[in-house]
């Protein structure tokens, strides 16, 4: 099913035989135009994460790994682990405050206040930041994602 939805993207770029076509890449604003992701206010980021070139342009693999991860059925430390990689922005391996700050303005379509945001940023890391350094190791975030199962169940498309 889902190498079909791959294919209706672009079926003049995706062979139905992949043999002889085995580097096919759908560029990112393909990806990025599906009804799953299009309305998503993290999509590029999304599909920056899931792209073996970092960009969001996709092979079949990546395609297939971001909805196997996105699934409902994909085991929840997989999901904090992607969770963590699409907020951190900066590739870093932290989430540091500009990391929650492009994330609290994404989620809120940049609708609060530069002080709100610096608030909610400020408190984020005090209640989650276990080491006291300022930022979140993937270790906090998974310790605070614990304490949030609502989330996680957030963190899905349907096929």
């Amino acid at each position: 099913i889902l190498f079909y939805r791959y294919r209706d993207l672009a079926p003049q770029l995706v062979p139905l035989d992949y043999t002889n076509h085995p580097d096919v890449k759908l560029p990112y604003e393909l990806i990025g135009s599906m009804p799953e992701l299009k309305d998503n206010p993290f999509r590029q980021r999304i599909a920056e994460v899931f792209s073996e070139d970092g960009e969001g342009n996709m092979t079949l693999d990546d395609f297939l790994d971001m909805f196997s991860v996105l699934s409902e059925m994909a085991p929840r430390d997989l999901k904090a682990y992607y969770a963590f990689k699409i907020y951190d922005f900066n590739n870093d391996d932290f989430i540091c405050k500009s990391d929650l700050e492009k994330t609290l303005n994404k989620l809120t379509r940049n609708e609060l206040t530069e002080d709100e945001v610096r608030m909610v940023c400020e408190k984020v890391i005090d209640e989650a930041d276990l080491d006291n350094d300022g930022r979140l190791s993937l270790e906090d975030f998974q310790h605070m994602i614990v304490r949030a199962p609502d989330f996680l169940s957030t963190f899905h498309i349907r096929i």
